[in-house]
């Protein structure tokens, strides 16, 4: 993937796989002329717009676009021109060949299991367009897992020394080069100096309808509260617990005979779906991050 603000030009276009077209995103303060500024690059370096999708917050004066290209475009003619108009119209972009390897997935866990066994089955049967190198834990729950899937686990417990556990994550993250980590019901709050590391390539599922029941145990604290639907939330990982922006969400309703026990099994199939459909947002790059808020093309 190219972007204006790590990429020298050219230096990632000209070893990806650009001839079945490509996906350009934008994001920037809302001005007239974006639109047509966009276009009239894309025309001049031989592409075709085949989709587009736009949204402009009048608000809070934001605007994103996501365009898929035809193959017919000089990637690298094309990313000169974007590069040339970025400064007048502030923009930042992603150009991302549509033919690309799968994405490497690293998926971490703890003694919960019905999402990591969820998406290695979809990983294996195309429904995500990703492989999931690794599975790693604090517990030892997930080895049966990974080992029935033939995938990598790594187990770090937590001992005396956290920030023992947490350099080894680190180090093993590292080792791995993701292109994603999802933290599948991993009960641990990563280091700040981690998710800073990973911005926008950590995706979380939580087990409620966010900004409701942040935190542990949120089926006991619904129950408490006698609350006639619950749902699950899948959003990027930032330093604020469980308060990143947010991709994907579902609810199910539920009736004064459910128990927590009822609660936690229908529940867990909102968990897996919302969780699969954040997942393929993000590889497809349909989502703009605007602050705390996301613009989702789907």
């Amino acid at each position: 993937m190219a972007t204006t603000d790590s990429t020298a030009e050219g230096h990632a276009l000209k070893f990806d796989d650009w001839s079945k077209g490509l996906i350009l995103t934008v994001r920037s303060p809302d001005r007239v002329g974006i639109v047509a500024g966009l276009a009239a690059s894309i025309q001049s370096a031989g592409g075709n717009i085949v989709e587009l999708d736009q949204h402009t917050d009048v608000v809070e004066g934001d605007f994103g676009c996501r365009i898929e290209v035809a193959g017919s475009v000089d990637a690298l003619e094309l990313d000169r021109r974007l590069k040339d108009i970025q400064s007048s119209l502030s923009t930042i972009y992603t150009l991302t060949p549509v033919a690309r390897r799968r994405s490497r997935v690293v998926v971490l866990c703890s003694s919960t299991l019905h999402c990591p066994s969820d998406l290695i089955a979809r990983s294996a049967i195309g429904q995500l367009d990703c492989d999931v190198v690794a599975l790693v834990s604090d517990q030892t729950t997930a080895r049966e897992l990974a080992e029935r899937y033939g995938v990598p686990f790594t187990h770090l417990p937590i001992r005396e020394d956290r920030a023992e556990q947490e350099r080894q994550l680190g180090e093993v993250l590292e080792s791995l080069e993701p292109d994603l980590i999802v933290l599948a019901r991993y009960m641990r709050v990563l280091p700040a100096w981690l998710v800073s590391h990973y911005e926008q390539r950590i995706i979380n599922i939580h087990h409620s309808f966010l900004p409701a029941f942040i935190g542990s145990n949120p089926y006991a604290r619904a129950h408490e509260r006698g609350v006639k639907i619950i749902g699950a939330t899948a959003h990027y990982v930032t330093s604020e617990l469980d308060g990143g922006p947010i991709i994907a969400q579902d609810v199910v309703h539920l009736s004064h005979r459910d128990d927590v026990a009822d609660m936690t099994r229908r529940g867990a199939d909102i968990e897996r779906s919302v969780l699969a459909s954040a997942i393929r947002l993000h590889l497809e790059q349909r989502v703009i991050v605007f602050g705390s808020r996301t613009c989702v093309f789907d």
